[in-house]
């Protein structure tokens, strides 16, 4: 048994972290299952956007403290540097990718939703990055990417009182995006995947890389990314049939994503 799964509507993919007897948390087993999905997401052309969610009451609880606790430091570093590798692999997907998180999101369940390109929370979500009060650090990215996404600030502080938060609170601080009822949480998730996917692909696919590889540098090079990305969207189809219909006043019905 995988203990993730990969579900597809139209042209969204939906992976689901499934181990809910143990709150989705992460142990060597679901990180492995979860590098395989990636390669199925990255390798399905008609996968063009995908979902991160968690089965049950939980998005992902964290790494599994029973399989960390008898860690040498050796095995914890090892362990971190999987985990880390699988949360780049998902962060550098081509394809866009949105976290719905339905429940608790904390420590490795909240550096998974990092990874994610949107973030969309259930008003029961729960975020925190709780490593500090288990004597270790975060060690999936959090140290990282959380003072990236709601400043140096606002990354101290959670991380090192260990607090949860909720999801309004995460919201404003501009951790997610968009608070729903649980019972919408899905179905406004599928919306906005549908959404990216309406839209010419090369595009989306060249406007995600130069937004992810511009935050790893200086507005210099950012912007010679950019001006890259620019250039190779004007040799497509789509770009010559998009602007055609717009400059004759037509209406464009679908892309051919090349």
């Amino acid at each position: 048994m995988s203990f993730v799964t990969l579900e597809q509507k139209g042209p969204v993919g939906i992976i689901t972290m499934n181990r809910p007897d143990a709150l989705n948390a992460l142990n060597e087993q679901v990180l492995r299952d979860l590098d395989a999905v990636l390669d199925q997401v990255e390798e399905r052309e008609d996968i063009l956007v995908a979902i991160v969610t968690g089965a049950g009451r939980s998005f992902v609880a964290g790494a599994d403290i029973g399989q960390m606790s008898t860690l040498t430091s050796v095995e914890a570093k090892k362990f971190g540097a999987y985990g880390n590798g699988v949360f780049l692999k998902l962060e550098t997907l081509t394809k866009p990718t949105i976290a719905a998180v339905n429940g608790f999101a904390l420590g490795g369940g909240c550096e998974l939703s990092m990874a994610c390109d949107i973030r969309l929370a259930s008003e029961k979500a729960k975020f925190g990055q709780p490593e500090v009060g288990l004597g270790i650090t975060p060690g999936f990215g959090g140290t990282q990417r959380l003072a990236r996404i709601v400043g140096i600030s606002n990354a101290m502080e959670l991380i090192l009182t260990a607090r949860t938060i909720g999801a309004a609170e995460a919201k404003e601080l501009g951790l997610v995006s968009h608070v729903y009822p649980p019972d919408e949480l899905m179905d406004k998730a599928l919306e906005l995947a549908n959404a990216i996917a309406s839209n010419a692909q090369v595009a989306v696919r060249q406007s995600k890389a130069a937004i992810r590889r511009g935050l790893q540098t200086d507005i210099y090079t950012g912007a010679a990314y950019e001006s890259e990305a620019f250039g190779l969207c004007f040799a497509t189809e789509d770009q010559k049939d998009a602007m055609r219909a717009f400059v004759n006043k037509e209406k464009l019905t679908s892309f051919k994503n090349r």
